[in-house]
């Protein structure tokens, strides 16, 4: 995939997921020329090794120009990962500094959806919009924003935390520590916690199945796996999960007012069970629908790659620190 942008230099990026670290180098026209990961450090004394780990990993991808890294959780505009949910023992740990001791040069650190939102709005289903928001649909629910063609990441740094807007006081409680998040609805782990509930009472057999006939084991591929059949329970659970995507889409709006949703992360194999029923819906919870143009709602097109794509971009946009 190329895009139409042309950088400057060979640039590498890194995202570091919960299991996996992820590298990619582009060379100037935007093309990934080439891509290694290796398994992310975890335990109480993980954070020297993941700093070997991002340094091996650069070196590996023939860091000549800048180096971008992607990493779960609260980034300060320095660099510093304040709190991540992925990672063990994590409490103001300067990644950006601890890379620039070891390797030199220009280097930037951000949220991992931050950097995903980047490669979409530079190189993906964004490129040319000047008013987008990614909305991440994983595990959890993470996010960006770019306004006016520039990326906002607001006044500490952690803009796009999308997934923590309570849309239901009294729901189920989130890893955060409150109850009702949009994530826990609207999520992979959301979809699944849906399709639990609606196994009560015999119902979603198919679903409950390809679960190995264990309701409380049901997760979002056996929904996936059972609507593709032509499951008519399944497709309902997808609905409903379609409405709750559609009602942080339309809080989002109201807020931000944007031209495009690009909805990326493990959820967007799935784009062509899940995107009719939110734009449809989408369409009925936005606020005056009929006075206001309706903003576009694509998939990603970067899939597993936007977050690594989007670091390695990142430094060209907003140096370093950003």
């Amino acid at each position: 995939m190329t895009g139409a942008g042309v950088l400057p230099a060979r640039r590498v990026g890194i995202d570091v997921g919960g299991t996996k670290a992820l590298g990619v180098a582009l060379d100037a026209t935007g093309a990934v020329i080439a891509e290694d990961r290796r398994p992310t450090p975890r335990g109480v004394n993980s954070l020297g090794p993941l700093i070997d780990v991002l340094a091996e990993l650069a070196e590996s991808l023939g860091l000549e120009g800048s180096l971008g890294v992607g990493v779960p959780g609260l980034v300060t505009h320095e660099g510093v990962l304040r709190a991540a949910p992925n990672l063990d023992g994590v409490a103001d740990f300067d990644v950006r500094g601890l890379l620039v001791d070891r390797l030199g040069g220009q280097i930037v650190v951000d949220n991992d959806a931050t950097c995903a939102t980047v490669a979409e709005w530079q190189l993906g289903a964004g490129a040319g919009v000047d008013n987008l928001m990614l909305v991440t649909l994983g595990t959890g629910i993470g996010g960006g924003v770019v306004s006016n063609g520039a990326l906002q990441r607001g006044l500490n740094g952690f803009a796009g935390e999308f997934g923590h807007m309570v849309v239901h006081p009294d729901g189920p409680r989130c890893p955060c520590g409150r109850r009702g998040c949009w994530e826990r609805y609207a999520s992979g782990s959301g979809l699944a916690m849906l399709a639990r509930e609606a196994a009560t009472g015999r119902r979603l057999k198919n679903v409950v199945r390809l679960a190995g006939g264990d309701a409380q084991a049901v997760r979002g591929e056996h929904v996936q796996a059972a609507a593709r059949e032509g499951d008519p329970e399944a497709l309902a659970v997808i609905d409903d999960f379609g409405r709750w995507v559609a009602l942080g889409l339309s809080n989002l709006t109201n807020a931000f007012d944007p031209e495009m949703f690009v909805l990326g992360g493990g959820l967007a194999s799935g784009a062509d069970l899940y995107l009719d029923p939110i734009v449809r819906w989408y369409g009925e919870l936005l606020y005056q629908p009929d006075l206001r143009p309706m903003p576009r709602v694509e998939f990603a097109e970067w899939g597993p790659l936007a977050g690594a794509v989007g670091a390695a971009l990142l430094p060209g946009i907003c140096g370093a620190p950003c």
